[in-house]
C-alpha cells in the first residue's frame, strides 16, 4: 500500500515523540550514573593501606557493578534512539520514492546536490560494536553478500552506458526486476536518466560508517585500490588509498588515476566512507573526470 504524505507525517511524528521520551529517560539515567561515579571517586580517595582499605575495596566493587549496569542501560537507550532515527530516514526515503513514482520528481541544482551528498555521507549511521561483535555487511569496506538485493530508494554505484563510454555513476534504486536486473535513476539532475542494468553492474554503497578506533578492519587499508566518487562529481573512478580514516568523522585520503596530471595521479583528496567501495576488477575504468 502506497505511503501517503499524511501517513508518513504521522509515522515520523510518532517516532519523534518516542525519541523525545528516550532522551528524557537517558538524561535521568545519566544523572543517576553521575551520582554513582562521584561516590566511586570519593571511595577511591578514602582508600588507605590500613585495615579500612578492605572495607572500601568491597564498597568500590559494589559501586563499580552498579556503574556498569547503569552504563549498559544508557547504551541501550542510545541504541533505541538511533533505531528510531533510522526508521524516520526509511519512512522519508519511502515517501520520496512514492512521490517520484507519481511524477513529482524534485529538481535540485548541482551545487545543492553536492551539499546534499556531503550531508548524507556525514550523517550515515556509525556502527558501534558491542564486545566481540563484528561489523556487518555494508559497514565501511565490508561488501554486500552475494544474495543481497538493494531496496527501492537505496543508493548504489551503477555501470551505465554514456554517450561515448561506460561510466560508474551514483544512482538510486527504483526497483529490482525478475530478470536479475535493476532499474535505477541517475541522481545527477542534469542527466535525469533512468537505466536498466544487470545485478553484476551494481555495487551497493555502505549503509553504515565503520569506526576506525574500534573496527579498523572494516576499512580499506593504505595502498588499497578502490572505486571512489571523484569530489564535486557524481561518477566513480579508480583510486588508491593514501590514508584510511583515523576518526569516525574523517574520510579517506585518496589519489585518483588522472592523465590530466603529469604524474598520472591527482593530488590527495578527501572522500567520505560512503563513497569508497571495492573495485570491480573485471571492468575497465575511465581515468580522471
Amino acid at each position: 500500500m502506497p505511503l501517503t504524505a499524511e501517513t508518513a507525517t504521522i509515522q515520523v511524528q510518532e517516532r519523534l515523540k518516542s525519541i523525545q521520551f528516550i532522551i528524557h529517560e537517558l538524561e535521568n539515567e545519566r544523572r543517576r550514573n553521575e551520582v554513582n561515579i562521584n561516590n566511586i571517586l570519593k571511595a577511591q580517595g578514602k582508600m588507605t593501606t590500613d585495615e579500612k582499605s578492605m572495607v572500601y575495596q568491597h564498597k568500590l566493587k559494589s559501586l563499580y557493578k552498579v556503574a556498569i549496569s547503569e552504563c549498559v542501560t544508557e547504551e541501550n537507550l542510545i541504541r533505541q534512539a538511533l533505531a528510531k532515527i533510522h526508521e524516520i530516514r526509511a519512512i522519508r526515503s519511502e515517501r520520496r520514492m512514492e512521490a517520484r513514482n507519481a511524477g513529482n520528481k524534485e529538481t535540485i541544482r548541482r551545487g545543492a546536490q553536492m551539499v546534499m551528498l556531503d550531508i548524507l555521507a556525514q550523517t550515515l549511521p556509525l556502527f558501534v560494536s558491542k564486545p566481540g561483535e563484528k561489523a556487518p555487511a555494508l559497514c565501511g569496506a565490508i561488501p554486500a553478500e552475494s544474495s543481497y538485493i538493494a531496496k527501492p530508494g537505496d543508493t548504489v554505484a551503477a555501470l551505465v552506458k554514456g554517450r561515448e563510454q561506460e561510466n560508474w555513476i551514483i544512482a538510486e534504486v527504483v526497483q529490482f526486476l525478475s530478470s536479475q536486473k535493476y532499474e535505477v535513476d541517475d541522481i545527477d539532475e542534469e542527466q535525469k536518466d533512468r537505466h536498466v542494468v544487470s545485478k553484476r553492474r551494481i555495487v551497493p554503497l555502505p549503509i553504515m560508517r565503520a569506526n576506525p578506533e574500534t573496527d579498523a578492519y572494516a576499512l580499506f587499508p593504505e595502498d588499497s585500490t578502490v572505486m571512489a566518487l571523484y569530489p564535486q562529481t557524481t561518477c566513480f573512478y579508480k583510486a588508491i588509498v593514501v590514508k584510511p580514516p583515523q576518526t569516525a568523522s574523517e574520510g579517506y585520503e585518496l589519489i585518483f588515476e588522472d592523465p590530466n596530471y603529469p604524474e598520472g595521479y591527482s593530488p590527495p583528496m578527501k572522500v567520505a566512507q560512503r563513497y569508497v567501495i571495492s573495485i570491480k576488477q573485471n571492468k575497465k575504468f575511465t581515468s580522471g573526470v
